[in-house]
């Protein structure tokens, strides 16, 4: 039984920076991999990247460069720097984690608002 709870989102100006943090509480030993994900209403979900227990971690490609996911001092708890924000980031942003034996990520926050204005 793993719950995660996001924080840091906000309205922030179009450029600027932002940080995004998901700590998990609960069984955070069963957790084999986490990461962030965000949706827009009336759209698909977008994966965007992951961190696992050994601190590999990868973006997806349209939000390299701009996105990254590290691991905090706690392991259970991980960040998502947002740089040069863009206003189309405009999303709510989803924290995850995989969990054993589930071949998908299996347990999810209830997301935080992100805002890009111009």
């Amino acid at each position: 039984q793993v719950q995660l709870l996001e924080s840091g989102g906000g309205l922030v100006q179009a450029g600027g920076p932002l940080r995004l943090t998901c700590t998990a509480s609960g069984d955070v030993f069963a957790i084999d991999s986490m990461g962030w994900s965000r949706h827009t209403p009336g759209k698909e979900s977008e994966w965007i990247g992951a961190i696992t227990r050994a601190g590999s971690t990868y973006v997806t490609d349209s939000v390299k460069g701009r996105f990254t996911i590290s691991r905090g001092r706690s392991k259970e708890t991980i960040y998502l720097q947002i740089n040069n924000l863009k206003t189309e980031d405009t999303a709510v942003y989803s924290c995850a984690a995989l969990t054993a034996p589930s071949p998908e990520y299996n347990c999810w926050g209830q997301g935080t608002q992100v805002t890009g204005s111009s």
